[in-house]
């Protein structure tokens, strides 16, 4: 039997009962979808993670304090911060040489009040490279300079939902005072929009004040909380947090060798931290998904015993005018075959379908071309598999048991 009449006869069987053969394939269609759509989402939401932790700025370097365990034995567990100052800040701004920009930041919440509202805000403290080193650019008005720095001004730059939430609109922020605390402070100017961060927060839902300010008028301390760099570029990384590094054991007489009281993250760290869950969950999600395609070679070596009862006769008449047993293994192989991959391109059709409509409803979903082969794939070999014990059962008949069978 040559390849055109074997495929003829595959297809004119399979198409003979059009239902049976859709309800075979079912399990293969979901499988292959629910692998390919639970892949999708969780690669989307992976882009997303980085989308957001690059939007905090390109290069980004943050130094935040060690939280330092108690000791084993005490009842207590919490945990007690070291501390990093607005000196550890300029000393690496005047030290390191890997930087563009360097700020410290201290944020603290606070119940501020303007002309049309109230709300609980983050107040940011932040010196004047922060835009720089976040890529964030100012939509109205302008930002705060060293001058304002050093006179500690009250002056303050609102992210966009802090304006709606206090004003209403933009358009009658400027220039108008809101106060946070007991000090009341002047709008010179509002940030562009940058949307959600990279745990789901809200960036434009901020105020931004010259850090001396915040130190001495809001929070009156001199520590803060954390420290932003940007790197001149990514090849930099490493020998910029190391350089840091060397720069704040030497701030805080710290020897070599001894644990730092202070933690130094770059935005791939970011990443990686961020998207391990994800990756994590993605591949279980796919596992679980991938089960199914089991279950459909299962229903397809069902129905294929079930075929082979049914077509006795006709086995045995085409072994009775010259068919060899190989021809009827190849042909209920191939029908194996066959339905499994037709149920893994519709799989592949209905993920495709089900990912554009996520789309549409604003979930994030990133189809990966090595997905969609592999499941296609594995649908074959599924058949191959699960097909084989039929097809050689078929091919096992004696002729004449078959013309025989009722």
């Amino acid at each position: 039997m040559n390849i055109t009449q074997l495929l003829y006869s595959c297809f004119r069987n399979i198409f003979r009962n059009r239902m049976r053969s859709l309800l075979t394939s079912l399990g293969i269609i979901i499988g292959v979808g629910s692998v390919i759509i639970m892949v999708a989402i969780g690669e989307g939401a992976q882009k997303d993670i980085e989308n957001r932790i690059a939007s905090m700025g390109t290069n980004l370097i943050q130094i935040m304090p060690r939280r330092m365990m108690m000791r084993p034995g005490q009842t207590n567990t919490a945990t007690r911060p070291s501390r990093l100052t607005k000196s550890d800040a300029a000393k690496l701004a005047a030290e390191a040489s890997y930087s563009t920009a360097i700020s410290g930041l201290s944020q603290r919440n606070y119940t501020v009040i303007g002309p049309q509202g109230s709300a609980s805000v983050q107040v940011m403290g932040v010196e004047p490279g922060y835009l720089t080193i976040r890529s964030w650019d100012i939509a109205q008005g302008g930002f705060f300079g060293d001058e304002d720095l050093q006179q500690r001004n009250r002056i303050a730059v609102l992210g966009l939902t802090t304006v709606n939430s206090l004003f209403g609109n933009s358009a009658e922020a400027l220039g108008q005072q809101i106060r946070i605390g007991t000090n009341h402070f002047t709008v010179t100017g509002i940030l562009a929009k940058k949307g959600a961060g990279a745990f789901g927060n809200d960036q434009d839902d901020v105020i931004m004040v010259p850090l001396d300010t915040a130190l001495y008028r809001l929070s009156n301390s001199q520590n803060i909380n954390s420290i932003a760099m940007s790197v001149v570029s990514k090849g930099y990384m490493e020998a910029a947090q190391g350089e840091a590094e060397l720069i704040l054991r030497e701030a805080h007489k710290l020897s070599e060798g001894t644990t730092t009281d202070f933690e130094i993250m770059n935005s791939a760290d970011l990443i990686d931290m961020a998207s391990e869950t994800s990756r994590s969950l993605t591949t279980l999600l796919a596992a679980i998904a991938g089960v199914s395609l089991l279950v459909g070679g299962i229903g397809i070596m069902n129905i294929m015993l079930v075929s082979v009862t049914e077509r006795t006769r006709e086995i045995g008449i085409r072994m009775a005018v010259g068919a060899r047993k190989r021809d009827v293994l190849f042909q209920f192989l191939s029908e194996s075959i066959i339905l499994s991959l037709l149920g893994g391109f519709i799989g592949i059709a209905l993920a495709f379908l089900v990912c554009r409509i996520l789309e549409a409803l604003g979930i994030s979903t990133a189809i990966n071309p090595v997905i969609v082969a592999a499941a296609a794939l594995f649908a074959a070999l599924v058949g191959v598999s699960f097909g084989y014990y039929p097809a050689r059962k078929a091919a096992g008949l004696y002729p004449i048991d078959a013309l025989r069978y009722e």
